[in-house]
């Protein structure tokens, strides 16, 4: 995995290097994240704005676990939230890693997961495909069994590929770590998937949500973590107090209100994974196909031409050479002219 200073290489603007090339955020059309192509909705916006900075925030996050809570069907005392998931996969390794510890990925994925490994001293196993960009469960499990994790991550569906594993090969996975090993299985995307299963409950699992995704919250980092309550207390203990700020919060239950937002955006999706999957075909652009918010081109020279686009036509996307596929760029889903616009900006600059 390909780091910057150390540190996971993110999609996102990076203003750093517009400063660089003498670009300003405003001027570029990012499709290197991948979230709601609507944005936060109004209601969350103004929910935030309202929130007074001169008082602390909840440290306990309660008034937004019982909202998590009523939404879902869970026990509050079962919901961590924070600053982000990437915060709580940090808290996760703290809290069961040590150096003797055994980690594995699913890779190629999300490069937090190595970093919080690495920072407790572990080197993870990545296992890593065997056809095209699905995993053999079976080879895994096995695999598992001789090594014996004490955590394994999954990023389902996963990033960068969108490939979604059925509840069956999850729960196979789940149940070969049981009486030795963890499962954390991160369900950034899981809003934007058609067909998705319900993961709740699973014994030995930790579920990873994002709220930064579906409701667009980005800005104020937010996600939130469901386990056991002896798994949640001994995260909790190693989280700074102040972790999530009082706006995040109150944008955070404003959104759980706002359901059809999602369900907006998850059609605004939709729409436009047909429209760019369709055009990937007609450009002769080989592609993964995927299940959620973005979609991983096969483009030969990613960063050459991540390169080409930003400072020729004002598009950012995101160059996979990260997660160690350097021919490949992942591209968010935006609405419907944006798309069009990434299209023929594709066009050109490929056939140029």
């Amino acid at each position: 995995m390909t780091h910057d200073q150390g540190r996971p290489v993110h999609g996102g603007l990076n203003i750093t290097e517009l400063g660089t090339l003498g670009l300003r955020p405003d001027d570029v059309l990012d499709f290197s994240a991948s979230i709601n192509p609507l944005g936060p909705s109004p209601l969350a916006v103004r929910a935030a704005r309202e929130v007074p900075l001169s008082s602390y925030p909840d440290t306990e996050c309660v008034g937004l676990r019982e909202a998590i809570g009523n939404r879902l069907g869970v026990d509050p005392s079962q919901i961590l939230v924070g600053n982000g998931s990437t915060e709580l996969i940090h808290l996760l390794a703290r809290s069961f890693l040590s150096e003797q510890s055994v980690a594995v990925i699913f890779a190629p994925t999300f490069g937090e997961y190595e970093a919080a490994c690495r920072l407790q001293g572990v080197t993870p196993i990545a296992l890593s495909p065997s056809d095209g960009f699905h995993w053999d469960v079976q080879a895994a499990i096995e695999q598992m069994a001789i090594v014996r994790p004490t955590v394994v991550f999954l990023c389902n569906p996963n990033n960068p590929t969108g490939v979604y594993l059925g509840e069956q090969e999850v729960a196979r996975i789940a149940n070969a770590l049981r009486g030795t090993g963890l499962l954390v299985l991160d369900e950034a995307y899981v809003s934007f998937v058609e067909d998705r299963w319900n993961s709740l409950p699973m014994p030995n699992v930790v579920l990873l949500r994002s709220m930064t995704k579906d409701y667009a919250l980005t800005g104020l980092r937010l996600g939130y973590m469901l386990a056991s309550m002896d798994v949640i207390e001994r995260v909790r203990r190693f989280q700074y107090s102040w972790s999530v700020n009082a706006p995040a919060q109150a944008a955070g239950i404003a959104a759980l209100s706002e359901s059809a937002h999602v369900e907006k955006g998850r059609e605004e999706v939709r729409s436009g994974r047909d429209y760019l999957q369709d055009a990937a075909r007609s450009l002769c652009i080989e592609y993964v196909p995927t299940t959620v918010n973005f979609l991983m081109m096969r483009v030969g020279d990613a960063t050459g031409l991540r390169l080409k686009l930003l400072t020729e036509y004002r598009i950012c996307v995101r160059d996979c050479a990260s997660f160690g596929l350097p021919e490949y760029i992942r591209v968010g889903i935006r609405g419907m002219d944006d798309n069009r616009r990434l299209v023929e900006a594709l066009k050109q600059a490929l056939q140029s």
